[in-house]
Protein backbone atom coordinates (compact mmCIF):
# COMPACT_ATOMS: atom_id res chain seq x y z
CA UNK A 1 0.00 0.00 0.00
CA UNK A 2 0.82 3.56 -0.65
CA UNK A 3 -0.10 6.52 0.84
CA UNK A 4 -1.59 9.45 -1.31
CA UNK A 5 -2.71 13.00 -0.53
CA UNK A 6 -5.01 14.36 -2.84
CA UNK A 7 -7.45 17.29 -3.10
CA UNK A 8 -10.65 16.52 -4.23
CA UNK A 9 -13.51 19.34 -5.07
CA UNK A 10 -11.93 21.09 -2.82
CA UNK A 11 -11.22 18.45 -0.13
CA UNK A 12 -8.17 16.98 1.26
CA UNK A 13 -7.81 13.18 1.40
CA UNK A 14 -5.30 10.85 3.02
CA UNK A 15 -5.50 7.23 2.07
CA UNK A 16 -3.67 4.22 1.61
CA UNK A 17 -4.15 3.04 -1.71
CA UNK A 18 -2.89 -0.06 -3.66
CA UNK A 19 -0.07 0.98 -6.13
CA UNK A 20 -1.86 -0.36 -9.38
CA UNK A 21 -4.77 1.35 -8.40
CA UNK A 22 -6.78 3.56 -11.49
CA UNK A 23 -7.16 7.27 -10.43
CA UNK A 24 -10.83 6.86 -12.09
CA UNK A 25 -11.72 3.86 -9.20
CA UNK A 26 -9.78 6.07 -6.39
CA UNK A 27 -12.41 8.69 -7.14
CA UNK A 28 -15.63 6.26 -8.01
CA UNK A 29 -14.47 3.48 -5.17
CA UNK A 30 -12.98 5.03 -2.21
CA UNK A 31 -14.38 8.60 -2.09
CA UNK A 32 -17.76 7.84 -3.71
CA UNK A 33 -17.44 10.55 -6.94
CA UNK A 34 -19.32 8.22 -8.96
CA UNK A 35 -20.33 11.46 -11.82
CA UNK A 36 -17.17 10.21 -12.93
CA UNK A 37 -17.78 7.78 -15.29
CA UNK A 38 -15.92 4.08 -16.32
CA UNK A 39 -17.04 3.89 -20.11
CA UNK A 40 -14.22 1.75 -21.15
CA UNK A 41 -11.09 1.48 -19.22
CA UNK A 42 -9.23 1.95 -22.35
CA UNK A 43 -8.77 5.59 -22.65
CA UNK A 44 -11.11 5.74 -25.84
CA UNK A 45 -14.56 6.93 -24.12
CA UNK A 46 -13.49 9.99 -22.18
CA UNK A 47 -16.46 9.29 -19.91
CA UNK A 48 -13.68 9.38 -16.90
CA UNK A 49 -12.23 12.83 -17.57
CA UNK A 50 -11.77 14.99 -14.71
CA UNK A 51 -9.64 18.44 -14.06
CA UNK A 52 -6.41 17.35 -12.68
CA UNK A 53 -4.13 20.04 -11.61
CA UNK A 54 -6.40 22.71 -14.03
CA UNK A 55 -5.98 20.23 -16.87
CA UNK A 56 -8.40 17.88 -18.48
CA UNK A 57 -7.37 13.93 -18.06
CA UNK A 58 -8.71 10.74 -18.66
CA UNK A 59 -8.73 9.09 -15.15
CA UNK A 60 -8.59 5.86 -16.21
CA UNK A 61 -5.25 6.25 -17.75
CA UNK A 62 -3.54 7.47 -14.50
CA UNK A 63 -2.51 6.17 -11.40
CA UNK A 64 -3.98 6.80 -8.16
CA UNK A 65 -0.38 7.54 -7.05
CA UNK A 66 0.56 9.39 -10.23
CA UNK A 67 -1.97 11.76 -8.45
CA UNK A 68 -0.20 12.63 -4.97
CA UNK A 69 -0.48 15.90 -4.11
CA UNK A 70 -2.46 17.12 -6.98
CA UNK A 71 -5.70 19.06 -6.89
CA UNK A 72 -8.66 16.93 -8.90
CA UNK A 73 -12.01 18.34 -10.23
CA UNK A 74 -14.71 16.28 -10.75
CA UNK A 75 -18.00 16.83 -12.10
CA UNK A 76 -19.33 17.01 -8.95
CA UNK A 77 -17.18 19.97 -7.76
CA UNK A 78 -18.51 22.38 -10.43
CA UNK A 79 -22.09 22.96 -8.97
CA UNK A 80 -21.99 25.60 -6.31
CA UNK A 81 -25.45 24.82 -3.61
CA UNK A 82 -28.12 26.23 -5.04
CA UNK A 83 -29.68 29.24 -4.10
CA UNK A 84 -33.44 30.82 -3.95
CA UNK A 85 -34.70 27.43 -4.09
CA UNK A 86 -33.71 27.19 -7.95
CA UNK A 87 -31.78 23.58 -8.47
CA UNK A 88 -29.98 25.10 -11.55
CA UNK A 89 -28.40 28.12 -9.81
CA UNK A 90 -25.46 26.96 -8.77
CA UNK A 91 -24.80 25.02 -11.83
CA UNK A 92 -21.60 26.10 -14.31
CA UNK A 93 -22.08 27.67 -17.31
CA UNK A 94 -21.63 24.67 -18.98
CA UNK A 95 -23.84 22.12 -17.17
CA UNK A 96 -26.94 24.65 -17.75
CA UNK A 97 -25.89 25.09 -21.08
CA UNK A 98 -25.96 21.56 -21.39
CA UNK A 99 -29.14 21.34 -19.90
CA UNK A 100 -31.30 23.91 -21.92
CA UNK A 101 -29.66 22.47 -25.04
CA UNK A 102 -30.62 18.98 -24.33
CA UNK A 103 -26.28 18.09 -24.51
CA UNK A 104 -27.35 14.68 -23.45
CA UNK A 105 -29.60 11.99 -24.07
CA UNK A 106 -28.62 8.62 -21.98
CA UNK A 107 -25.97 11.26 -19.81
CA UNK A 108 -23.39 8.39 -19.80
CA UNK A 109 -21.09 10.36 -21.68
CA UNK A 110 -22.18 13.70 -20.20
CA UNK A 111 -19.49 14.21 -17.10
CA UNK A 112 -16.46 13.97 -19.29
CA UNK A 113 -18.08 15.96 -21.87
CA UNK A 114 -18.74 19.15 -19.41
CA UNK A 115 -15.07 18.68 -18.05
CA UNK A 116 -13.23 18.79 -21.56
CA UNK A 117 -14.96 21.10 -22.63
CA UNK A 118 -14.22 23.85 -19.83
CA UNK A 119 -10.97 23.09 -20.55
CA UNK A 120 -11.84 23.72 -24.01
CA UNK A 121 -13.13 27.46 -23.37
CA UNK A 122 -10.18 28.59 -20.70
CA UNK A 123 -7.98 27.55 -24.17
CA UNK A 124 -10.20 28.58 -26.33
CA UNK A 125 -13.17 31.58 -25.51
CA UNK A 126 -14.67 31.99 -28.86
CA UNK A 127 -14.43 28.49 -30.32
CA UNK A 128 -16.26 27.83 -33.93
CA UNK A 129 -18.02 24.96 -34.29
CA UNK A 130 -15.05 23.34 -35.74
CA UNK A 131 -12.88 24.02 -32.57
CA UNK A 132 -15.54 22.62 -30.50
CA UNK A 133 -15.72 19.15 -32.28
CA UNK A 134 -11.34 18.90 -32.66
CA UNK A 135 -11.32 19.75 -28.57
CA UNK A 136 -14.34 17.31 -27.80
CA UNK A 137 -12.45 14.25 -30.41
CA UNK A 138 -11.34 12.08 -26.91
CA UNK A 139 -14.82 12.00 -25.82
CA UNK A 140 -17.16 9.89 -27.34
CA UNK A 141 -21.24 9.72 -27.55
CA UNK A 142 -23.07 7.26 -28.22
CA UNK A 143 -26.67 8.50 -28.21
CA UNK A 144 -26.71 12.00 -29.34
CA UNK A 145 -24.72 12.41 -32.70
CA UNK A 146 -23.25 15.49 -30.81
CA UNK A 147 -25.12 18.04 -32.44
CA UNK A 148 -26.87 19.18 -29.35
CA UNK A 149 -23.38 19.13 -27.44
CA UNK A 150 -21.66 21.23 -29.90
CA UNK A 151 -24.47 23.79 -29.04
CA UNK A 152 -24.18 23.32 -25.48
CA UNK A 153 -20.61 24.24 -25.33
CA UNK A 154 -21.39 26.94 -28.47
CA UNK A 155 -23.82 28.49 -25.75
CA UNK A 156 -21.49 28.42 -22.76
CA UNK A 157 -18.69 30.33 -24.64
CA UNK A 158 -21.24 32.79 -25.56
CA UNK A 159 -22.55 32.97 -21.59
CA UNK A 160 -19.02 32.49 -20.37
CA UNK A 161 -18.26 36.09 -22.72
CA UNK A 162 -20.74 37.83 -20.98
CA UNK A 163 -23.41 37.88 -24.43
CA UNK A 164 -27.25 37.09 -24.20
CA UNK A 165 -27.86 33.71 -25.04
CA UNK A 166 -31.97 32.36 -25.06
CA UNK A 167 -33.65 31.15 -21.92
CA UNK A 168 -34.40 27.91 -21.25
CA UNK A 169 -37.43 26.99 -23.45
CA UNK A 170 -36.94 29.95 -25.70
CA UNK A 171 -35.45 28.37 -28.47
CA UNK A 172 -31.96 26.92 -29.06
CA UNK A 173 -29.25 28.45 -29.84
CA UNK A 174 -28.03 28.30 -33.71
CA UNK A 175 -24.19 28.38 -34.83
CA UNK A 176 -24.85 31.65 -36.37
CA UNK A 177 -25.97 33.17 -33.03
CA UNK A 178 -22.13 32.96 -31.73
CA UNK A 179 -20.34 33.45 -34.64
CA UNK A 180 -17.78 36.25 -34.22
CA UNK A 181 -18.09 37.66 -37.70
CA UNK A 182 -21.10 38.01 -40.52
CA UNK A 183 -18.74 36.03 -42.76
CA UNK A 184 -18.35 33.16 -40.18
CA UNK A 185 -22.40 33.10 -39.61
CA UNK A 186 -22.79 32.31 -43.33
CA UNK A 187 -20.18 29.41 -43.13
CA UNK A 188 -21.74 28.15 -40.20
CA UNK A 189 -24.88 27.97 -42.22
CA UNK A 190 -23.22 25.48 -44.64
CA UNK A 191 -21.79 23.42 -42.35
CA UNK A 192 -23.12 19.44 -42.28
CA UNK A 193 -23.83 18.30 -39.22
CA UNK A 194 -22.22 15.33 -38.22
CA UNK A 195 -20.10 13.40 -35.34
Amino acid sequence: MTRVQITVDGAAHDDEVEPRLLLVHYLRDVLGKTGTNVGCDTSNCGACTVHLDGQSVKSCTILAVQADGADITTIEGLAQPPADGDATSGWHPLQKAFHAEHGLQCGYCTPGMIMSSIDLLERNPSPTEEDVRHGLEGNLCRCTGYVNIVRSVLRAAAELRGEEVPGVGEGTIAFGDVAQSEQAADDLKHVEVTP
